[in-house]
């Protein structure tokens, strides 16, 4: 329309009938309109029912110098502020700037992408890596580029949000396994005919539970099955000095299992990475939607990863220091009378009464000066609430007693823990 001309009339005139006569049923005026915010109006009604049921989250930003314990976060082996680490994000923000720039297909990869996965792909024992934006990313990316209609995929009960948004996504059909059921795979995958692919957490993040992988991956090859393989957890705490769940249970590098890693727990850093044979890393690179249309990962963040990597391959040691802390902390919560899930890897869960209690429980450890986890519906797929505790590899043994003494002291006593 040209700028000088003037828009249409609305509602300012009854519409006129043929040749311009006036129609014979009277005009009616158009309603009201409503205003412009009442189309969010549900959200309200949303709102008030998570507020009902205990369920509102809130956003909590942390101060860089915290005097709180933080057994809160992911970051196992106390690397995210390691000098090392910290001057490998710097130095190559300062080299190749803050931001990818684009897809990895456009612009967004580096010569230090190509490092970290060449590096990482080696120390975790597999033919080849590619590196995402986030563990997210990386799990969609695998289940998606993996799958296709009319593939069979069998997933865990227990499994990350991310490999059950990947099984929507993927648009094959899924069943789910009673939680870590090798036998309960192993009958899903009986009788189907084409591509299959069995999915699994390494490590369980509500109760710190590993994985039957060696059973899972027998049922595997029993059907003619591949095993897809998340590892946030077990990267940097589980396998000789950290290398990861498939390195301990002897099928790091095999041609029919493929791992995802997070490079934002043992690494300190941020991103992900899928592991696994060389046509299969290849067939993402041209396939996987959230690898080929979202922006590379970011230099700093990718230098960062790659020195934690390396001094994790100079001190093993770490691996084995994350495991022990978390053995101590749940002898002693348990000790003290509550209920905590006994620790495959990192992850000390504490069983809370309800969600209401979990929050209250929570709150009062931060005011205390720790910081805590807290799982409630409808993250947890068994309905139970808990604290979730992170047992860092640097912690003290000053800094365990005060972690348990405090649970202890701030525990519910409006109902049991156990």
């Amino acid at each position: 329309m040209p700028q000088d001309s003037a828009p249409p009339l609305l509602h300012d005139a009854p519409p006129a009938g043929p040749h311009g006569a006036l129609p014979s049923r009277p005009y009616e005026a158009p309603p009201a309109p409503r205003p412009y915010g009442a189309v969010f109006d549900w959200i309200d009604t949303a709102r008030a029912e998570r507020q009902r049921a205990g369920l509102v989250r809130t956003l909590r930003p942390r101060p860089a110098d915290s005097t709180v314990l933080d057994l809160a976060g992911n970051d196992y082996l106390g690397l995210a502020r390691h000098p090392e680490v910290t001057h490998g994000a710097a130095e190559a923000a300062h080299r190749w700037g803050a931001g990818a720039t684009g897809s990895r297909l456009v612009t967004g990869s580096t010569e230090l992408h190509a490092r970290l996965e060449e590096e990482l792909a080696a120390f975790c024992g597999f033919e080849a890596a590619l590196v995402l934006s986030s563990g997210y990313a990386a799990n969609l990316a695998a289940v998606t580029a993996l799958t296709a209609p009319g593939t069979l995929v069998v997933s865990d009960a227990g499994n990350h949000a991310s490999l059950i948004d990947g099984c929507r996504l993927s648009r094959a059909r899924t069943r789910i396994a009673p939680h870590a059921d090798p036998e309960a795979v192993r009958a899903a995958l009986t009788g189907h005919e084409g591509r299959a692919l069995v999915v699994t957490d390494s490590v369980f993040s509500v109760d710190g539970d590993a994985a039957p992988l060696p059973g899972l991956a027998a049922a595997c090859r029993a059907q003619g099955a591949a095993l897809l393989v998340d590892d946030a957890h077990g990267l940097g705490v589980l396998g000789d000095g950290g290398r990861g769940a498939p390195w301990a249970a002897g099928l790091a590098g095999d041609g029919d299992v493929v791992a995802t890693v997070t490079l934002s727990k043992s690494l300190g850093s941020q991103g992900g990475a899928v592991l696994g044979p060389a046509r299969v890393i290849e067939h993402l690179v041209n396939t996987a939607r959230s690898f080929i249309f979202d922006t590379g990962l970011a230099p700093a963040a990718a230098g960062g990863a790659l020195a934690a990597l390396r001094l994790l391959g100079r001190e093993p040691r770490r691996a084995a220091r994350a495991g022990r802390n978390a053995r101590a902390l749940h002898a002693r919560l348990t000790a003290a009378g509550l209920t905590a899930a006994r620790p495959d890897a990192a992850v000390v869960a504490v069983r809370a009464p309800s969600p209401d209690a979990a929050v209250r429980w929570a709150a009062d450890c931060r005011a205390a000066g720790l910081a805590v986890g807290c799982f409630r519906p409808p993250s947890v797929p068994d309905g139970i609430s808990r604290l979730r505790l992170t047992a860092r590899a640097d912690l003290t043994e000053g800094q365990l007693d005060r972690a348990v003494g405090t649970i202890v002291a701030t525990a519910p006593t409006d109902g049991p823990t156990g």
